[in-house]
């Protein structure tokens, strides 16, 4: 129930949070029964990755889509994904009021719910900058504090 992209994006994630997204995801899909079925964009970035994104509309000609450097970014620390919904498996939807299921419920705020009864916070609820496809784990969405852990062999912070 999970597409290939999301398998690869999945395993570069912080190893603590790996399962607990992939039951997410899996829990959307088998919820969406139309055309539509949830597919990770974004998971761990680089510190250069981010830089790069962060350079987008200030140094490089382009929209901001990002306030974070490299480093401040909960993606650089694998606890936070993007989301695109996948149309009849090859189109890319940021759509978050269309209803490909007809439930009556538009099938990114079903995802929306599940992300945020498995206790991820979610970009579309914060005040400024609003970032629709953003999902962070609540407990390790602070930058600062996971940039002060100490990290294993493999990069990762250590929790």
């Amino acid at each position: 129930m999970i597409d290939k992209v999301t398998e690869e994006r999945i395993k570069l994630l912080h190893p603590s949070v790996r399962d607990e997204v992939s039951k997410i995801i899996c829990d959307c899909n088998n919820l969406l029964t139309g055309k539509a079925k949830l597919r990770i964009s974004q998971g761990l970035r680089t510190f250069k990755e981010q830089d790069d994104l962060y350079a987008l509309g200030r140094t490089i000609k382009g929209k901001k889509v990002t306030n974070a450097k490299g480093g401040q970014s909960v993606h650089n620390y694998g606890f936070a994904v993007d989301i695109v919904l996948i149309i009849d498996g090859k189109t890319a939807s940021w759509d978050v009021a269309k209803d490909w299921d007809d439930d009556k419920k538009a099938d990114w705020m079903e995802c929306v719910e599940i992300f945020k009864n498995n206790g991820w916070a979610w970009g579309g609820d914060w005040k400024n900058f609003k970032d629709l496809p953003h999902f962070e784990k609540k407990g390790f969405n602070d930058w600062k504090q996971l940039s002060k852990l100490p990290k294993d062999e493999n990069v990762y912070v250590i929790i």
